[in-house]
């Protein structure tokens, strides 16, 4: 196989892997009724007047699967990490002892399960979206080294090359949305 198209592939087997990174990135931010860190990922604190995250100034562990404890380095910072919670707008209550800050996860109704059951389909058909446009964007590449003097060929080699990848990824972003929905799903 020509060099050029094994550029192109790879390029876009970097392209899918990155939308699938970013698919379990946003999938580990749901919250599916257990206790994980990565659900406060995206809080910040006001830390010497710099914008910094939760997790850069406390270490955030979970006991057991319906508490998410959080442990300031600098107990000052307990008002304004329990405000930043509140204000997340998380569907959490932190429960402050002056210690530690501590969050219950509640147990999650029917009708919210649904609900996130729709946003993880959402997110893996953006995902595919970002999969099938890593293909487009190779195709056209290969196209372009066709006009370019590449055998027709080998150009026709790389797009089905291109296909099993497209394939392969979509598989993955299946087996990953089926494993999140049962997660959920599961009471």
């Amino acid at each position: 196989m020509d060099e050029l198209i094994k550029m192109v592939l790879d390029d876009s087997r970097d392209k899918m892997k990155k939308a699938i990174g970013h698919l379990e990135n946003e999938l580990l931010m749901l919250r599916a009724g257990k206790a994980n860190p990565h659900i406060l990922s995206g809080i910040m604190i006001e830390y010497y007047g710099v914008m910094t995250p939760l997790n850069q100034v406390s270490n955030i562990s979970t006991p057991d699967a319906r508490t998410i404890m959080i442990q300031p380095w600098e107990k000052r910072l307990i008002e304004t990490i329990e405000k930043a919670i509140m204000a997340a707008n998380l569907g959490f209550n932190p429960v402050n002892n002056g210690e530690l800050i501590r969050i219950i996860v509640p147990a999650l109704t029917e009708e919210r399960r649904r609900t996130l059951v729709k946003q993880v389909k959402t997110e893996g058909e953006d995902t595919k979206v970002g999969i099938r446009n890593a293909r487009r964007d190779a195709n056209e590449d290969l196209k372009q080294l066709k006009k370019d003097g590449l055998p027709e060929d080998e150009v026709k080699n790389g797009e089905s090359e291109v296909q099993k990848l497209t394939d392969e990824f979509t598989e993955k972003v299946e087996k990953i949305i089926d494993a999140k929905e049962k997660e959920i799903m599961t009471i």
